[in-house]
């Protein structure tokens, strides 16, 4: 593994363009099976005392299978010409393809789930809230928006109890 623990305090990034503009991965499992997919949706901050990251996944996703089922989740940011990895995650499903074997992306098993060794910076993250959005209370715009046919997603927010980076 080329990713070593760091504390939290040390890292200082741009949330807007780490969330939004380079994406990332989010992922759940362990060695019996996992998955990952690509998300642009999320944000870092303080929540219940505590250092969170919050992302959302649709229930027709197969990675909300594992964040369902696991207490743990990562959130793997790459270098940016890892694209062809993010692009290729977030467009293709791991019910079908072996999402790894095609990125050539390696997995690593830490703190009891799954990251990825060619990650820049990763968030090890215990969960401490998951609940669907609630549409009727969302504005009609964005509901017309994000939500005509799709599922709703779940939000999910987790504790950062580890940070990795390169």
């Amino acid at each position: 593994m080329s990713l070593h623990e760091i504390k939290l305090s040390d890292l200082s990034i741009n949330p807007w363009e780490k969330i939004g503009k380079e994406w990332f991965l989010v992922a759940s499992g362990d060695e019996s099976g996992y998955n990952m997919m690509t998300a642009s949706w999320g944000f870092a901050g303080e929540m219940w005392g505590k250092d969170v990251f919050e992302t959302v996944v649709r229930h027709n996703r197969y990675t909300y299978e594992f964040m369902e089922k696991n207490d743990l989740f990562t959130i793997s940011f790459f270098d940016s010409d890892k694209k062809d990895v993010l692009k290729f995650c977030g467009a293709n499903s791991g019910r079908d393809v072996d999402k790894t074997e095609k990125t050539g992306i390696t997995p690593f098993f830490t703190d009891g789930t799954v990251a990825f060794n060619e990650a820049s910076l990763v968030f090890v993250c215990r969960k401490l809230y998951a609940g669907d959005f609630d549409l009727d209370k969302l504005n009609d715009d964005e509901k017309n928006k994000w939500y005509g046919t799709d599922p709703v997603h779940k939000q999910y927010i987790g504790e950062i109890v580890k940070v990795y980076s390169k």
